[in-house]
């Protein structure tokens, strides 16, 4: 019987790496689907900064007030992210406005998908019957509008298969803003069995007689004779109503903005530090370190073919998300594997000890992953671009990570056990840890970090008030915060990126005193487009003069315009909101989970804390703040979070096994028991990103640095800060009461 048991278990485990060899087969080669290859994570659409994509430069016509052209601006960027959340939207110049659109590599095709921005109105005429293509008299009086483009959210072509008649039909399903909504119910009531004209630049495009009310305020456009014909009047009603008229003088393809090599380096930094992991885990976990490294392998194939699947554009920040939830999933194992080891200490009951350790471990495994995907769910909701990138790819892994390390790695573990290895020395034994006095130390730590925080608030008031050298913000802003200059040159030869990365941005770099530039190549000619910040005359005759004489630039080839934040004040504020409402709904599930609003207020003072520490180091080493600043910051919020539920739930058991005992023995041995978690988690997290910053381009560099501190004082203050904050504000109780 035990010998069919082993043999039934041999069989399981081989199919289960089967599965995941299948997996990493499809993610490398990809399977052919009716002549199209799917799967590949080659397929993965690739941002602006890791692959390029199109460039659209438009010229504003006619007489407009800047507030028109910023809600122009507003309005455009809103248009260009239903095709990505990562796309660019900034202005060059006085009048110019640039669209850049990751993962696109067909200028034309990108240029008529946008559309050509003009005047948009859903409008009726009691007076006679218009045509599609007629042109409209506004000036009729007979002629009323309702709607305008600002009045769509939006428009996509679809199918509709609801008919009567069986056959399918090609609609334009749209839906409105909520103001717009009563207005068109209105209308539609008024106009019952009358057509409502689509008028574009005065042009009757679209003429749908209206069948019912519409009060949901969506609805759909019918009558179209292709899916082609759909899809041109959605873009069209897409866009929107401007109040500038533009028109479109420039479009084309862009290189990665942080070099075609930027992706290849982290993928084998990332790999690297993957099996650095796997080899730690097994030698400290031995078996069920073997187990976490096969489902640590499953979680990564997994979490690309998602990604994949989901038609995700993967950027920096997005690859900052992978990253986390890699740490999540390694951290997941270690709580298990800890009270494995703990079960084993009292007992030699190895398959006993593995089902208690999964279920001891289950609370705080579910209650710090649930607390961060709420974080990711606000993040998706309320933010935009660079922000909705990484939660996506976090909120992924999130779950992905949960399902490998509760139910790949028991499968495994328990497959491993019923195969014959079934010794207690196999999974290794947790040996008695003696008490240190963690609040003894709280004092220290506590006037070890207001130190640094108030040098950090320091540093940025003297920034600032200009107290320091040729300083006037608070923060090293980058140019895709705060705009700059862009200077196009065309040079002799046609460089690749890797090796203007390499060979020409040091120099460039060197030549302004700046090492904030972003460059793009044009792809199908000799011309870089360089963005840097704003630069006093001296500093562009140095660099002009460089590039000349140097790397053979043509001296006619220079054109240079002023051009405005990348990274809008809507995104910088949506972070901030979003980062703010995600707190919030993670206060509130701490403190249900907990019921005890002291877990709660100590969990986000904590965070606060990392947050801080982050923001000082940025300020007192002057690190550039950009793009990667935010997903460095949103990164740092899931990890800290994280470590802390660990140790707050590890108290909340303690505070019953432990009833009347003093509450300071408490706390001091909730963290002693959790420490090696602590440690361990933290160094293969740092691991991970420090592969990163060894491999990686300057710009992932800069990303990775504030991270690996990040991820040290997390690790501190979750040791150190948390536990103490929480004992502070529950008094001085010399005895613990049972937690209910």
């Amino acid at each position: 019987m035990r010998q069919k048991q082993k043999r039934k278990s041999a069989v399981l485990f081989a199919l289960v790496l089967l599965a995941v060899a299948a997996m990493i087969f499809v993610n490398i080669f990809g399977v052919t689907i009716k002549g199209m290859e799917k799967g590949s994570a080659r397929n993965i659409i690739l941002g602006l900064d890791l692959k390029g994509g199109v460039s659209v430069t438009y010229q504003a016509k006619g007489d407009y007030t800047t507030e028109d052209f910023n809600d122009t601006i507003r309005k455009l960027r809103l248009r260009a992210q239903e095709f990505s959340s990562e796309a660019d939207v900034y202005q060059e110049g006085d009048d110019r406005i640039t669209v850049d659109i990751p993962g696109e590599d067909n200028a034309e095709e990108v240029l008529e998908m946008l559309g050509k921005p003009g005047s948009l109105a859903f409008v009726t005429d009691d007076s006679k019957l218009w045509s599609v293509g007629d042109t409209m008299d506004f000036e009729s009086k007979s002629v009323t509008t309702w709607l305008t483009g600002a009045d769509i959210s939006s428009a996509k072509p679809s199918t509709d298969n609801s008919s009567s008649t069986g056959i399918t039909e090609h609609v334009v399903a749209f839906e409105l803003t909520p103001e717009a909504a009563t207005i068109f119910a209105e209308a539609t009531e008024k106009y019952l069995n009358k057509p409502i004209y689509v008028v574009y630049d005065g042009q009757v495009i679209s003429a749908p007689r209206v069948n019912t009310k519409i009060t949901g305020g969506s609805g759909v456009i019918n009558g179209m004779d292709s899916y082609e014909t759909a899809e041109e009047l959605a873009s069209i009603i897409r866009i929107g109503s401007l109040k500038v008229e533009l028109e479109d003088i420039s479009s084309k393809v862009v290189s990665a903005k942080l070099g075609d090599n930027a992706l290849q380096s982290s993928l084998i930094a990332g790999g690297i530090g993957i099996l650095i992991v796997i080899i730690f885990m097994i030698c400290v976990y031995k078996i069920q370190g073997l187990a976490a490294g096969i489902a640590l392998i499953a979680y990564t194939a997994l979490d690309l073919l998602c990604i994949n699947g989901f038609n995700w554009t993967l950027t920096l920040p997005g690859v900052a998300g992978v990253i986390l939830s890699i740490g999540m999933a390694v951290d997941a194992n270690v709580i298990v594997f800890a009270r494995v080891k703990e079960e084993l200490a009292l007992s030699d009951n190895v398959e006993s000890a593995i089902k208690t350790g999964f279920k001891k471990a289950t609370s705080a495994i579910v209650d710090g992953n649930i607390t961060t995907l709420i974080a990711a769910i606000v993040l998706m909701t309320v933010g935009t671009g660079t922000v909705r990138g990484f939660a996506q790819t976090l909120a992924l892994g999130i779950v992905l990570s949960m399902f490998t390390a509760m139910v790949v790695s028991r499968i495994l573990i328990t497959l491993i056990y019923k195969m014959g290895f079934d010794k207690k020395s196999m999974y290794g034994v947790q040996k008695e840890r003696k008490t240190f006095d963690f609040l003894g130390k709280k004092a220290i730590c506590f006037i070890l970090s207001g130190i640094i925080i108030l040098a950090g608030v320091a540093g940025m008031i003297l920034s600032k008030t200009g107290a320091i050298g040729d300083r006037e913000n608070i923060l090293n802003y980058s140019v895709e915060f705060q705009g700059g200059l862009s200077t196009t040159v065309d040079f002799k030869e046609n460089y690749d990126i890797a090796y203007f990365n390499e060979n020409i941005l040091p120099d460039i770099q060197e030549a302004i005193g700046d090492t904030d530039v972003v460059a793009n190549a044009e792809t199908d000619s000799n011309r870089y487009v360089i963005r840097t910040k704003d630069l006093e005359k001296k500093q562009k005759e140095a660099l002009k003069t460089m590039l000349i004489e140097k790397h053979g630039a043509d001296a006619e080839g220079f054109d240079e315009v002023t051009v405005s934040a990348s990274t809008s004040s809507e995104m910088r504020r949506g972070a901030i909101i979003a980062v703010a409402v995600a707190t919030i709904f993670m206060l509130i599930y701490i403190f249900i989970r907990f019921r005890d609003i002291k877990f709660a207020t100590s969990a986000v003072i904590a965070l606060i804390h990392d947050v801080m520490i982050v923001l000082s180091f940025y300020a007192l080493t002057w690190a550039t703040v950009g793009n990667t600043f935010i997903a460095c910051m949103l990164t740092l919020v899931g990890y800290s979070i994280n470590a802390t539920i660990v140790i707050f739930d590890r108290i909340r058991e303690n505070l019953t096994v432990m009833s009347g005992e003093d509450r300071r023995e408490i706390v001091n041995k909730s963290i002693t028991e959790t420490l090696t978690r602590s440690i361990y988690t933290s160094f293969t997290t740092f691991i991970m990103v420090f592969m990163i910053y060894i491999l990686g381009v300057t710009a992932i560099k800069e990303f990775a640095l504030p991270l690996m501190i990040g991820i040290v004082f997390g690790g501190y203050s979750s040791v150190f800060i948390t536990g103490a904050l929480w004992y502070i504000m529950g008094g001085k109780k010399s005895k613990a009461h049972k937690a209910k």
